[in-house]
């Protein structure tokens, strides 16, 4: 009898723990830099800040994917990104993993070209096969989207 009362106890446990899991929900946001301009790049890491603060201090975890593109992938360029310290404190005031810099490919292969010259991209960003498809993908999956 006390065997049945003790596993009953645990099931009703790891189906009432599983309930409150599914009822947490993943904060996860990917915003879209594609202009050249410095106002628009701090804007997108104020927005960026600002998003990881408020999970922060809800004790909820939030992932966020910047991505850059057309000529806003300067904001990612280790030669010409106006906001390089910026995008470093931000990764290193979030928690490991939870904000990624996505960098496209395509443009970079554009911008290559027409500098005739390889672009270097900052160490924290991660190049991703085309910027457009990013924010698409991101979204199949549930992510809020963000355009400064």
């Amino acid at each position: 009898m006390f065997y049945r009362f003790t596993a009953i106890t645990f099931l009703f446990l790891a189906f009432a723990s599983s309930a409150l899991a599914a009822d947490v929900k993943a904060h996860r946001v990917a915003i879209q830099v594609n202009q050249n301009d410095p106002q628009v790049m701090n804007l997108a890491l104020n927005n960026a800040s600002n998003v990881i603060e408020y999970y922060r201090a809800k004790k909820e975890d939030v992932d966020v994917d910047i991505v850059a593109y057309g000529p806003g992938l300067h904001m990612l360029r280790a030669d010409s990104s106006p906001v390089k310290d910026r995008l470093k404190r931000l990764k290193e005031m979030a928690f490991p993993g939870k904000v990624q810099f996505s960098a496209c490919n395509n443009t970079k292969q554009n911008m290559e070209k027409a500098e005739a010259r390889e672009i270097t991209i900052v160490p924290d960003a991660t190049i991703v096969p085309s910027g457009v498809v990013q924010l698409m993908e991101l979204q199949e999956q549930g992510w809020s989207y963000i355009r400064p």
